[in-house]
């Protein structure tokens, strides 16, 4: 049988497990879920299948392993390297229908999910609690619980909560050969053998298709208070941190933003520039605790002296101030005349201002004809590399130099993004050969056939 008779045949079988409604082959209907967010990356699917249930998705791999066409699975598309977009001719896998919130326990603090939920709608179903979901960021309105937690996410909340891999309690998930996995307890303590749902997690739909998620919730602290601080140096923002925390107060979230982006954001959004002088970063730091916040917050200022050149404080969630931070996403999309090119580094705390410097200056010196704009989790060490008007033919040079200078201050190349497609090439800059051979084996013995998102990671 022809790779074209066998494409025909799954497709029949899938019409049959789903209904024919949700067996997408039109270009028009099947074109938004080829490109990525950003634009760069752009591929051709075989087909869209739409499962409504776990039984559905669990038919659907079993077919598909035995017609042994390849799934690449998506929920909201919003990840930046590549890794939802089908490149040649897979089936995508689309998880928005198992969109329902199926619990939410106030006592044990839990939320139990379908993988297209969006992180917007968790974090609704937990307030109407009194809790809050533990992870946020900029795209929540799109991006989906089985997203979040394939790439293990990370967000502007992850220096109070942790990463989503510290979020998950259980998993629903489905083999390539059709099998369920249910790893569902609402325990603290579970230690029997291996953390599959810890293994899951982060793995970007290699080793199984995530159907249902058993989240933990947050109890919010009942105020915060947002600054938006002008400083000279980026490690100005690591003092004022740690000045903030020995006074114990609460760091909710620590966002580093740079004079070009804030302009960018003012131009973009038509808000204005947030001080009458520009300064060189801007640290936007959202904390909370007992007692008077906004007061013990002011004294953290004062007390710094010449190291704040400007400030402004609002009581949370101060969407105003959060504007600067969150808009950077669209408006470096906005300015930029291709494709941005956005790198997801780490370094060492003790570095990231050395690298910003380094790197501003190499790729000024190396590119001129690129416009650098960094922005990040300060608190993390996490520093999100945004590089706009770079031509496609320079894209891998620039990207090459990018890591190289990341890996000689012993970060990672990916912070909290994952590899996908964009830097499948360079994964051996973090990590060591024994490490990618045990990967490796781990993917095999779960996916022998190699058909779950055949081209991410390696």
């Amino acid at each position: 049988m022809t790779t074209a008779q066998r494409h025909t045949a799954a497709l029949a079988a899938l019409a049959d497990i789903v209904g024919p409604a949700h067996v997408l082959t039109d270009p028009d209907l099947v074109a938004g879920y080829e490109t990525d967010w950003t634009g760069r990356w752009h591929g051709h699917a075989a087909a869209v299948v739409r499962p409504g249930s776990t039984s559905e998705v669990a038919a659907v791999l079993a077919a598909c392993t035995r017609h042994r066409l390849p799934v690449v699975p998506q929920g909201g598309n919003t990840g930046l390297v590549g890794g939802s977009v089908p490149m040649d001719g897979e089936l995508v896998l689309s998880l928005r229908r198992l969109s329902e919130v199926t619990e939410v326990d106030p006592v044990a603090r839990t939320l139990a999910a379908g993988a297209g939920v969006t992180v917007a709608q968790a974090q609704r179903a937990a307030r109407d609690h009194g809790l809050d979901f533990g992870i946020d960021l900029a795209s929540r309105d799109t991006a989906t619980l089985g997203g979040i937690v394939s790439t293990n996410a990370g967000g502007v909340r992850m220096i109070r909560y942790g990463n989503t891999r510290a979020q998950v309690l259980g998993v629903e998930a489905v083999l390539a050969d059709g099998r369920v996995l249910t790893r569902w307890k609402q325990l603290t303590k579970d230690n029997v053998g291996y953390d599959l749902p810890g293994l899951l997690t982060g793995a970007e739909g290699t080793l199984a298709v995530l159907t249902k998620v058993l989240m933990k919730l947050v109890i919010p602290g009942d105020a915060t208070q947002v600054a938006l601080v002008g400083i000279d140096r980026v490690d100005d923002a690591l003092t004022l941190l740690g000045a903030a925390s020995r006074t114990g107060l609460v760091l909710e979230a620590a966002e580093l933003m740079t004079a070009a982006g804030v302009d960018l954001v003012a131009r973009h959004t038509a808000t204005g520039r947030p001080f009458t002088h520009a300064a060189p970063f801007y640290l936007l730091v959202e904390v909370s605790g007992p007692g008077d916040i906004e007061s013990r917050l002011l004294g953290v200022l004062d007390d710094a002296g010449s190291l704040v050149l400007d400030a402004t404080i609002a009581s949370g969630p101060a969407d105003k101030l959060w504007r600067y931070r969150e808009a950077h996403t669209e408006a470096v999309a906005a300015s930029s005349r291709t494709p941005v090119v956005k790198l997801d580094l780490s370094t060492p705390h003790r570095s990231i201002g050395r690298f910003i410097d380094d790197l501003t200056a190499g790729l000024s010196d190396r590119f001129p004809q690129l416009r650098v704009i960094c922005f990040g989790h300060v608190a993390d060490g996490n520093v999100h590399v945004n590089l706009l008007d770079v031509p496609a033919a320079s894209q891998e040079r620039v990207t090459e130099f990018v890591f190289d200078l990341v890996t000689r201050y012993d970060g990672s190349i990916s912070a909290e993004h994952g590899i996908g497609r964009a830097k499948a090439r360079w994964i051996e800059l973090s990590r060591s050969p024994v490490d990618i051979d045990v990967m490796r084996d781990i993917r095999t013995a779960l996916d022998p056939a190699g058909l779950l998102n055949p081209h991410v990671l390696f």
